[in-house]
């Protein structure tokens, strides 16, 4: 019998409390968000996103960017962990930049930040404001400046598998801009299909395609959305190509950033791609962990304790979320109550 090949150890890192809130038309409590982050570092996340440096009057969900940092660097549930855990901040344009490296000048900032480009030039002029070129020159000048300020950076590549503006894209320049990322100094890679445009076989074919071209598997890391439902059939198909690291959301939150915030509108990214707010949303790390580990793939995550904090995570969001294993459980093992 032929058995399914995949990696037997994978690096997973939970992004809800930056991508996953930042969809949300509600601000979510600072001590939510460290109870959140504090609570996956117990579970075994060694990568979280923490918040967005970004503009808050665009974005009013991560205003309290440094007040969460500060909490989080001196809280003592975690102490011990935060040595071994990377923390992100996501830093798309300049001042965006300069604030996280005045954050970690001061003692408290993010390990890593992240820049994005998307190899569809309309979609990513529309969420950095820049042409592609422009982009690029910043962030040569910046890269630099980030490494002497002993941070990381994580560039990552969108519109991969097609465009919610543009359309169809090709794979090819995705490969093109991933190995121009490492030339300029990128420490990893993020894949981004932020559409959910992406089909498994493509996903497979790009990933393979990647991995031919830059062997390393700790370079690059897949992130997939559930737009159109394929997350977790995304995931497979990434796994069997050989990719090791990989980033969600709890309950399958998050997407485009919200344009109405606690009764208000708010500039955010513009008009939402989808007339249906609800439906946009990455992987969900409860489902994906849980598969995982049936699969016999070594997550590093305590599976009980996640899905008790999938629980709450619909408490602190007030609705039902697009998990089910929180719901479900896990597969049982044995027969109990029965004689």
């Amino acid at each position: 019998m032929t058995e399914l090949k995949y990696p037997k150890k994978v690096v997973l890192g939970d992004i809800t409390v930056r991508d996953g809130f930042q969809h949300e038309e509600k601000c979510i409590p600072t001590d939510a968000k460290l109870w959140l982050c504090e609570q996956l570092i117990l579970a075994g996340f060694k990568r979280i996103e923490v918040s967005n440096y970004g503009n808050p009057k665009g974005m009013p969900q991560f205003k309290d960017a440094d007040a969460l940092f500060k909490m989080l660097r001196t809280s003592k549930i975690v102490k011990d962990k935060l040595k071994d855990t990377e923390l992100t901040a996501i830093t798309i344009r300049e001042k965006a930049v300069d604030r996280a490296i005045q954050a970690r000048s001061d003692g408290y900032g993010p390990d890593r930040v992240l820049f994005m480009v998307s190899t569809s030039e309309s979609h990513h002029k529309k969420n950095s404001g820049i042409s592609l070129k422009e982009y690029w020159d910043m962030c040569e000048k910046y890269i630099p400046k980030i490494h002497d300020a002993k941070m990381k950076v994580c560039g990552t590549v969108s519109t991969i598998w097609g465009c919610p503006i543009e359309g169809p894209t090709e794979m090819k320049k995705a490969v093109e801009f991933t190995q121009r990322w490492l030339d300029i100094g990128a420490d990893d890679i993020e894949h981004a299909d932020h559409d959910g445009s992406a089909p498994p076989n493509k996903v497979y074919e790009y990933f393979s395609m990647i991995l031919n071209a830059i062997p390393d598997p700790t370079k690059h890391i897949a992130h997939f959305h559930v737009t159109r439902g394929w997350g977790l059939a995304n995931i497979l198909a990434a796994l069997q190509s050989g990719i090791t690291h990989y980033e969600s959301s709890l309950g399958g939150t998050g997407g485009q950033p919200a344009n109405f915030v606690d009764g208000s509108p708010v500039a955010g990214t513009g008009e939402y791609y989808y007339s249906d707010p609800t439906i946009t949303g990455l992987v969900s790390t409860e489902d994906m962990v849980v598969m995982m580990d049936e699969m016999g793939i070594d997550t590093g995550i305590d599976v009980d304790k996640l899905l008790k904090i999938g629980h709450m995570m619909e408490k602190i969001v007030g609705r039902r979320l697009r998990s089910e294993c929180v719901h479900t459980g896990r597969i049982p093992k044995s027969i109990t109550g029965r004689k």
